[in-house]
């Protein structure tokens, strides 16, 4: 069923996408992600010496194995959500190589966008090749919420694997016994919302009954036990590489630390970004990870560092996967900021103001 969706919607709002272009912004952004990393380095007595070894020392092997590792898990990612749009709207699907473009770009988006809106630009270019339309737009949604929610079993996996195998932070055993709690209910209600497909959850004519419609258009794949399976494959594929990814850059710094102590980075991690305070947590993210490296003696001015280089291997490969597959879009970095709404079936803009 096409649900309608405003044809003028845009991403950002004109005035934030004057600001974002700034240049003043991104150099005062900069600056001030460097200053809250020096004030972590400070605050816990900590000296620059040590941060500024954990670099030189750097095993670029291990760097290499974890960016390869980042690309493993971007492409079973783009895998889980094809299989899952597969599943969501009739034939013809559109080609996989134009999902992973979308994916990617994506990835770029939630880099350089506020508030993850990186997962609207994804659908905005996926639906662009598909023609736009308000029925397209709503069906993708949808795909974009089924893939989350399928995203969550393995993310759950991984909180029961942190909890029986490594030592968690007071503070960190509560959040995340939080979050596995608030998994198990998503998890619940999207399937129990996609088996009751054919009937509304609540009154159509309310504005939550719209967007409860809308949400519901992808959810197909929670009906088809074998698609689901596969797709829940896929992201655990795309976890495993996380996982690896985050083990190899405790092996390039020089952490010789065991698997566990990966996994727990690698949650907390994702506990740190699931509210984006401010681009790439820059700070929030790194104190994450040092304050429970401490744990196994790690020296938190090595912590910092290492957190610092895992947050860039990730960046680098989100963005460099992004500015390759924009490029094959023909759009431009600016463009996000102005992706079209469900209707607008003209092509994107790609020129930068």
């Amino acid at each position: 069923m096409a649900v309608s969706v405003d044809s003028d919607c845009q991403i950002l709002p004109d005035g934030l996408q004057r600001i974002l272009r700034s240049p003043w912004l991104r150099v005062l952004l900069l600056l001030a992600s460097g200053l809250a990393l020096l004030v972590l380095l400070r605050w816990r007595g900590s000296n620059l010496e040590s941060f500024g070894n954990a670099f030189v020392h750097v095993r670029w092997w291990w760097t290499l194995a974890a960016i390869a590792f980042n690309l493993v898990s971007a492409v079973a990612g783009s895998l889980a959500w094809d299989t899952v749009i597969k599943q969501a709207m009739p034939s013809p699907h559109p080609r996989y190589r134009d999902v992973l473009s979308a994916f990617s770009v994506g990835l770029l988006g939630n880099v350089v966008l506020p508030a993850r809106a990186g997962e609207v630009a994804r659908i905005a270019v996926l639906a662009r090749r598909l023609g736009g339309g308000a029925g397209v737009w709503a069906t993708l949604v949808g795909s974009v919420v089924a893939y989350r929610l399928l995203d969550l079993v393995p993310s759950l996996g991984l909180i029961v694997y942190v909890l029986v195998s490594a030592p968690i932070p007071h503070w960190a055993l509560q959040s995340l016994a939080l979050v596995a709690g608030l998994g198990l209910v998503l998890l619940a209600v999207g399937f129990m919302s996609a088996r009751r497909h054919d009937r509304p959850l609540v009154e159509a004519n309310t504005s939550f009954g719209r967007l409860g419609t809308i949400a519901r258009e992808g959810l197909g794949i929670l009906r088809a036990p074998l698609p689901a399976a596969t797709a829940t494959v896929y992201q655990s594929v795309a976890w495993l590489g996380q996982l690896f990814a985050a083990f190899a850059t405790l092996q390039a710094f020089g952490l010789e630390l065991p698997l566990s102590a990966a996994a727990l980075v690698l949650a907390l991690v994702n506990l740190a970004i699931l509210f984006p305070l401010w681009p790439g947590n820059i700070g929030l993210l790194q104190a994450t990870v040092a304050v429970p490296l401490a744990a196994y003696a790690v020296d938190y001015g090595h912590g910092i560092a290492f957190g610092a280089g895992m947050q860039a291997i990730e960046v680098a490969v989100g963005v460099s996967l992004g500015l390759f597959f924009l490029a094959r879009e023909g759009l431009s970095v600016a463009s996000l900021t102005r992706m079209p709404g469900a209707r607008d079936a003209v092509p994107l803009e790609v020129r930068d103001e």
